[in-house]
């Protein structure tokens, strides 16, 4: 071995988690070596997720409203998408994105080594750069690598017309039949998107619902635009296999007990994602996974071997970017002799038309659970803001502990959910009441008032929307 860099800490991934460790370690004084084994920092999120993603459900938000303004008065030809330009425009997106994070990585002293990492024992990991073999000697180690669509060995016949979500992202042709299998967050996002540039989608899901996990009130409303912007929507199906057949795919599937054989010019594959695990050496240290594949932690993300720590999708939970920060920050405070443990919420977000947001204890976990809880829910209908842009498909609930009405989780779907939820975050985090939320005051017109609206719904005076009132025995 040829002589190591020695570092205090040597972080392996790059993306929020990876890089928002690497960063708080050196705010905190200390020597970083970030590995990256992308051309580009910023991780699956920037690169190959949150980002792209969020920028074509951008564009056609655009070509809905577009679509959807002639009953105000205001008509648009169809609109001509030029496929070249629109994927520049996202990668220009992701490449201003990812040299922001190479700058501040440079003006925080984070060293960063491009190349893949592999850990030779708990104290060193070799690092295969362009250059040749490196090796880092470190205090610790967070593991912060991330995870990559599954894609059922069933499917993968190594065409590429049978997608992932990372090959639909590269947006390389609207096809005219796209078939979706799996009926979770990416796959309706997805989805969303080729429906609206003009493929004909057909969503089929194993389980009896599609967004299964999401309260079924809040579901609704995303199911209702799905049947209208998709040519189909099926549950209870299950894909046998798939063939290429000339251009096209030939899939056969189970649809209510009947086999079924049809052809789709593309298939995006959208059944969960794995860990990137394989090939880290963690044989090599003391690292254990669990039956997944997933690394396994503490609540102060430290693994198995007390140099090594992991934060991120890599040991599982809420595969989610702003999970993985928080627990970047834990990691570092932790190794820094702090005390912290992961204890927070963890706001959920699905980009569909309309979005869904939670936060907290969800009505359907308080069922599983047996926790008793009262629900207080606001319907959009009686939002004037939501009126004003003709986006009333929307409810805003309150999970209440009966008796000291604490605010125990918040739920919305409805346009600008996602930017709408961060209040339900405060207010369970602060343990606020629903008292707490009906007594603050709420700019009008917005969808933010919604939120308090609901709390005096809970007490049946809320000015929009007419409630019985409560009583003591209720």
């Amino acid at each position: 071995m040829m002589n190591p860099i020695k570092t205090d800490m040597a972080v392996v991934g790059g993306g929020p988690g990876g890089y928002a460790a690497a960063f708080y370690a050196a705010d905190k004084g200390k020597k970083v070596i970030l590995v990256e084994a992308d051309e580009r920092l910023g991780g699956v999120c920037l690169n190959r997720g949150c980002i792209p993603s969020k920028a074509y459900l951008h564009v056609t938000k655009l070509v809905s409203e577009a679509r959807d303004s002639e009953h105000r008065g205001i008509t648009f030809g169809e609109p001509k998408i030029d496929l070249a330009k629109l994927r520049a425009w996202k990668d220009s997106i992701l490449e201003k994105l990812s040299q922001g994070i190479s700058s501040v990585a440079q003006r925080r002293g984070v060293e960063v080594m491009y190349g893949r990492g592999h850990f030779e024992d708990s104290k060193t990991l070799r690092v295969e750069t362009e250059n040749g073999q490196k090796f880092i000697a470190y205090d610790k180690a967070i593991i912060a690598v991330g995870s990559k669509p599954a894609l059922p060995s069933a499917f993968d016949l190594g065409n590429k017309r049978i997608m992932t979500s990372t090959e639909a992202l590269e947006l390389e042709e609207i096809p005219n039949d796209l078939l979706v299998v799996g009926g979770g967050y990416i796959g309706m996002e997805l989805g969303t998107v080729y429906a609206t540039l003009g493929s004909c989608v057909v969503m089929v899901e194993a389980l009896g619902s599609i967004l299964m996990g999401t309260d079924p009130d809040l579901a609704r409303h995303v199911k209702a635009y799905a049947d209208k912007a998709f040519k189909e929507v099926r549950v209870n199906v299950k894909v046998t296999k798939m063939a290429t057949s000339g251009k096209q795919i030939q899939v056969s599937m189970e649809v209510n007990g009947k086999k079924v054989d049809e052809l789709y010019d593309r298939v995006l594959v959208s059944v969960g994602r794995a860990p990137n695990c394989a090939d880290l050496g963690l044989k090599n240290t003391k690292v254990m996974c669990d039956e997944k594949g997933f690394i396994k932690v503490d609540a102060q993300q430290r693994t198995t071997d007390p140099n090594i720590y992991a934060i991120g999708d890599v040991v599982g939970g809420a595969l989610l970017a702003h999970k993985a920060a928080k627990e970047a920050r834990i990691a570092v405070e932790v190794i820094t002799g702090e005390e912290s443990k992961f204890q927070n919420i963890i706001p959920a977000v699905i980009f569909t038309d309309p979005e869904i947001a939670w936060c907290g204890l969800t009505e359907t976990e308080a069922k599983q659970k047996g926790i008793s809880v009262e629900v207080a829910r606001f319907p959009w209908a009686a939002s004037g803001r939501a009126l004003s842009f003709d986006r009333t498909d929307g409810l805003t609930k309150l999970v209440i502990e009966p008796g000291t009405e604490r605010i125990l989780g918040v739920g919305i779907v409805g346009a600008g959910a996602g930017e709408l939820i961060s209040e339900g975050v405060l207010a369970v985090e602060m343990g606020a009441t629903v008292k707490d939320l009906a007594e603050s005051i709420h700019p009008h017109p917005t969808l933010s008032e919604t939120l308090m609206e609901c709390a005096e719904f809970f007490y049946g005076h809320s000015t929009h929307a007419y409630v019985r009132k409560r009583t003591t025995e209720s």
